[in-house]
């Protein structure tokens, strides 16, 4: 454990302050400000969702080409991201440019995501599960404080619904969490060895497209990473929808609203390092199948409920269920790949995340337009359920599965 501390405490370190920069530009405050610029239920979801699909195309070339040319300069690019796109915000007036700036913010967790996660699996040895775990909920920690701080900023600043202005300061704050994350990864960085993993540039190429064909031609890859994948299709869709549900329809304030995304979030970060352990002790596919019928329950109750507190016991469940799923999926996916392709796997695992993250919002959108709360969700829910029995019988390994 001494061995990993150093690097692992400052990779954390990084994280935190990437994350809080990216939850505050994110949720409660990204629906409302696209509902306060004219959007509907549609363009909300699209609004949400489409920083997502800027991972889908770059999270699997990102991670392929930090087995090739280092995780260090590789994760730097995408923390430049975090530091600078969060100004941009302040130039919105339009939802078309709120667009624009969310698909070019997407890059940060593009290129950060699965190269952080190919670090700590270079360092965590056997325990990839309880690593991983732990750096995920460290890190998160900046989601659970970045959602509620955001909606405190919009309720306190405003006298009723939130101006530009209020709009404005939150994500200035979200920029200056983005600048400290990148300062922090400047110092403590710049002299670690264990992060740079550079290879001559001879044969760069064929490495590059090797790792991704061996990855990509592994079904038990692609179908565990689609079990996040969907997770990750309702994390958007609450992301999206529950802070316009709890305010709209639910009469709860916004501080309330992000209060119910933050309690999730908390109860994720703390059982996912037990979940984590959990997993690499006893094996990693029960976890996740009991995970995803967690989520799918609670998910499925949200539109039957008012109540603050009811909401809140619907989030915390979920928020267990996510833990189960995720403390598991990655570290299963890294049990199958080759330690040379880890890059390139958690790229992969990546890209199918950012799949079911940016459907996620843009699905419940559309359903929401068409028929109403209840029914979208629960159709969402479906899927999770469906989905269990096809995991359950393909993906077959010798340990820890």
């Amino acid at each position: 454990m001494d061995k990993i501390f150093s690097p692992f405490a400052a990779l954390c370190t990084v994280g935190f302050f990437a994350r809080l920069s990216y939850a505050l530009a994110r949720s409660p405050v990204l629906p409302l400000f696209a509902l306060y610029l004219g959007a509907g239920p549609e363009a909300i979801g699209f609004a949400v969702g489409i920083s997502t699909v800027t991972g889908i195309f770059f999270k699997l070339p990102a991670g392929a080409l930090s087995d090739v040319i280092g995780r260090k300069k590789t994760m730097l690019i995408g923390l430049v991201v975090f530091a600078v796109v969060p100004f941009a915000y302040l130039f919105i007036r339009d939802y078309n440019l709120l667009i624009l700036i969310r698909f070019i913010h997407g890059f940060a967790t593009a290129v950060y995501g699965p190269v952080s996660m190919a670090v700590v699996i270079d360092v965590a040895g056997g325990k990839k599960g309880e690593m991983l775990s732990w750096f995920s909920s460290v890190t998160i920690i900046g989601n659970l404080v970045g959602a509620p701080v955001g909606g405190f900023i919009l309720y306190s600043m405003s006298a009723g619904s939130p101006s530009l202005a209020e709009f404005q300061t939150v994500y200035i704050v979200s920029g200056i969490a983005g600048m400290l994350s990148l300062l922090i990864a400047l110092k403590l960085l710049a002299h670690s060895e264990k992060f740079e993993k550079v290879k001559s540039l001879k044969g760069s190429y064929g490495r590059f497209l090797a790792g991704i064909k061996e990855v990509g031609s592994d079904k038990r890859v692609l179908i565990t990473s689609n079990m996040e994948g969907l997770q990750n299709m309702t994390v958007g869709a609450l992301e999206a929808f529950l802070p316009i549900y709890a305010v709209k329809v639910a009469g709860l304030n916004e501080f309330q609203a992000g209060l119910l995304w933050g309690i999730q979030v908390l109860a994720t970060i703390l059982s996912k390092p037990i979940m984590g352990k959990a997993s690499d002790r006893y094996g990693r596919k029960p976890l996740i199948t009991i995970g995803m019928l967690l989520c799918a329950v609670s998910f499925g109750s949200v539109p039957l409920l008012r109540d603050f507190y009811l909401l809140m016991l619907a989030a915390i469940v979920f928020g267990f269920g996510e833990a189960f799923v995720t403390s598991s999926s990655a570290a299963l996916v890294a049990d199958i790949c080759k330690e040379k392709h880890f890059g390139t796997a958690m790229g992969t695992f990546g890209t199918i995340f950012d799949i079911g993250h940016a459907s996620g919002p843009i699905v419940a959108g559309i359903l929401i337009a068409r028929f109403d709360y209840l029914y979208s969700f629960w159709i969402m829910s479906a899927i999770l359920v469906l989905a269990v029995p096809v995991f359950v019988m393909n993906v077959k390994l010798t340990a820890n599965g």
